[in-house]
């Protein structure tokens, strides 16, 4: 039972840094925000920044990072872009944190 345990605790050291990274993205408010928006529906920058009460600058530097995380996706329609989660991964780990906090 032992090693078992040790194998397992070594798989998922390959993994640690990773989701540590993948927590501090979710910490921000802001970004945290911009999720909560996008899990209703896909928008445009312009959407989001009216929504979340920020600067399209400061919306376009949260979206380039969440997107670099992959937890969102842009889609490109004529000259906008639009962005959506990037897969029911993210819609799940936005859910379960928020039932968290609600208990």
């Amino acid at each position: 039972m032992e090693n078992k345990l040790k194998k397992e605790e070594l798989e998922l050291d390959d993994y640690i840094e990773d989701m540590a990274d993948l927590f501090k993205i979710l910490g921000d408010k802001t970004r945290t925000k911009i999720l909560s928006v996008l899990i209703k529906e896909e928008m445009n920058v312009s959407s989001i920044s009216e929504l979340v009460g920020l600067p399209i600058s400061a919306i376009s530097h949260q979206l380039r990072t969440l997107r670099q995380a992959k937890l969102i996706k842009p889609k490109k329609v004529g000259k906008e872009v639009f962005y959506s989660l990037d897969d029911e991964h993210v819609s799940l780990i936005f859910k379960c944190a928020l039932e968290h906090v609600k208990e």
